[in-house]
């Protein structure tokens, strides 16, 4: 009897070890479950905020590459990310770590949207400043045309001025003539009577020519194609002009009649045939006749 007793709570405590065993084994594996889950659980979670940095990265990247200048507070940023991709990268997985990636995640999206919103001001301000700019470029550009235009036109007008500003002579003659005792003279075509040449023309009026002392160069030409009078030489830059004598008269901006005189040559004779009679304004031919001896 006793020993039945025995049996029955040995079979007893047994069995209540086994139920002990069963619901230990039953809550480690259930604890394990649990555990693995929350690990996958937190896997998932670290690589959705990596994603999100990385996302929130490759924004900062478009950004930067859109400017010209670098935005050194969006360098600055892209850095910071990059480092807590890489922190987040060898961190462990828990929920306390994952927890503080998450709070600092969320911080940095808050500076990224107001970063992102004073870039895309910057930019509509840079595009105004680029259109601003532009606009003054082709304002400069047509002044620029416009004022070479005006410039060319300006100088052609001093060259119109220039070129009209000079004297210029009419009604050019040229004859032999007999110089009496008494200071009479007389014309005459005959060569061997000529004492000199009477060289006559007029100064014609010009307002653009500035009054006062003027001179002329006066060039007779024989018929052996020598230089009579003077024959003395005057230049002008790369020009050498022979002349027979200077005219030199006071100019009031009217017309004014002037003669001068060529005498003969050593020998006191002029040769029969063909003279030409040519006036110079400096290196300017203005004014050229001719006459016969016989």
């Amino acid at each position: 009897m006793e020993n039945n007793a025995k049996s029955s709570g040995l079979k007893i405590a047994l069995g209540i070890a086994l139920v002990l065993f069963l619901g230990t084994a039953f809550y480690t594996f259930d604890l394990m479950k649990q555990k693995k889950e929350t690990e996958t659980q937190l896997r998932e979670e670290k690589q959705l905020v990596m994603n999100d940095l990385s996302n929130m990265a490759k924004q900062y990247d478009v950004a930067i590459s859109e400017n010209e200048i670098a935005n050194n507070n969006l360098i600055e940023a892209r850095t910071r990310i990059q480092g807590l991709m890489d922190s987040l990268q060898i961190s462990e997985t828990n929920v306390k770590s994952l927890w503080k990636y998450k709070q600092r995640y969320l911080s940095l999206q808050k500076e990224m949207d107001a970063l992102m919103a004073e870039n895309d001001k910057l930019k509509v301000e840079n595009s105004l400043l680029a259109s601003s700019l532009d606009s003054t470029r082709t304002r400069l550009e047509e002044r620029t045309v416009f004022t070479d235009s005006l410039l060319m036109q300006n100088t052609a007008l001093a060259e119109v001025v220039e070129n009209a500003a000079v004297l210029n002579t009419v009604g050019l003659k040229g004859f032999g003539v007999i110089e009496r005792s008494s200071g009479k003279l007389i014309p005459t075509e005959r060569a061997r009577r000529v004492d000199k040449i009477r060289v006559c023309f007029t100064v014609a009026k010009n307002t653009l020519v500035q009054a006062g002392d003027q001179e002329l160069y006066i060039q007779v030409i024989d018929p052996k194609n020598n230089i009579l009078g003077a024959n003395e030489q005057v230049v002008f830059g790369e020009t050498t002009l022979n002349y027979s004598l200077v005219s030199r008269f006071n100019y009031e901006n009217t017309s004014l009649n002037v003669c001068e005189f060529v005498a003969a040559s050593a020998d006191n004779k002029f040769e029969d045939g063909r003279y030409v009679v040519n006036v110079y304004n400096a290196k300017d031919l203005v004014s050229t006749s001719e006459f016969t001896l016989k």
